[in-house]
C-alpha cells in the first residue's frame, strides 16, 4: 500500500493585534498550505516533476522548507550549530535532486517536526534580535520572519502549479 499524504486544515491568519501573532499565523498558514497542497496524493505523484529537466516536485519542495526552516530559525536566528538535513557540499540541492528512494511519509514527519523545533528555538527571542547568516549580512529576526513567509508564498506558487499539473486540482 502506498502512504498518502494526508489532509491539513489551515488556520485562520491574525488580522490585528501584536505583530508577532500576525507574523507566525501567517508562517503557520503558508506552511499548512504547503501540506494542503500535497494532500491525498501517493509516492510517485508527490515526487512527479514540473517540466524536465527541473527538480521540482511537492516531496522536493517539503524537504527544501524543512531546510529552509532549518537554515534560517534554527541555525541563523537561534545559532544552533546543526547540519543540515539534505544538503551538503557534495550534493548542494538534496532537497530536491536526491528524492529518487527518499521516503516521503519520514520526509513529511521531518518537516513538521523540523517546523516545531524551528519555532521553539525562537520563541524567547524579540523579533529585534539579530543574527547573523553564515554567508551573509545581519538580519533581525522579523526580517527573517518576513523572507519566510516569502519563501513559502513564492513556493506555494509552485505548489500550486505542480498540483493542478498533476490533476487538475486548483484552489487557495
Amino acid at each position: 500500500m502506498t502512504w498518502i499524504a494526508p489532509d491539513t486544515d489551515r488556520i485562520e491568519t491574525v488580522p490585528t493585534g501584536p505583530e508577532r501573532p500576525m507574523l507566525q499565523s501567517w508562517l503557520d498558514f503558508h506552511r499548512q498550505t504547503l501540506l494542503a497542497k500535497c494532500s491525498g496524493l501517493g509516492t510517485a505523484q508527490l515526487k512527479q516533476c514540473a517540466v524536465p529537466p527541473s527538480s521540482l516536485s511537492l516531496h522536493g519542495l517539503v524537504r527544501h522548507m524543512s531546510e529552509v526552516e532549518r537554515g534560517w530559525l534554527r541555525i541563523t536566528a537561534a545559532g544552533q550549530r546543526l547540519a543540515y538535513l539534505y544538503c551538503a557540499d557534495t550534493d548542494p540541492n538534496g532537497d530536491f535532486d536526491s528524492i529518487g528512494t527518499a521516503d516521503p511519509a519520514a520526509d513529511f514527519a521531518v518537516y513538521r517536526r523540523e517546523t516545531e523545533l524551528a519555532d521553539a528555538a525562537v520563541a524567547e527571542l524579540p523579533l529585534d534580535h539579530r543574527c547573523r547568516h553564515p554567508a551573509g549580512p545581519e538580519y533581525s529576526l522579523r526580517w527573517v520572519y518576513l523572507h519566510l513567509i516569502e519563501e513559502y508564498a513564492r513556493h506555494n506558487g509552485h505548489a500550486d502549479l505542480l498540483r493542478e499539473q498533476i490533476d487538475g486540482s486548483t484552489g487557495d
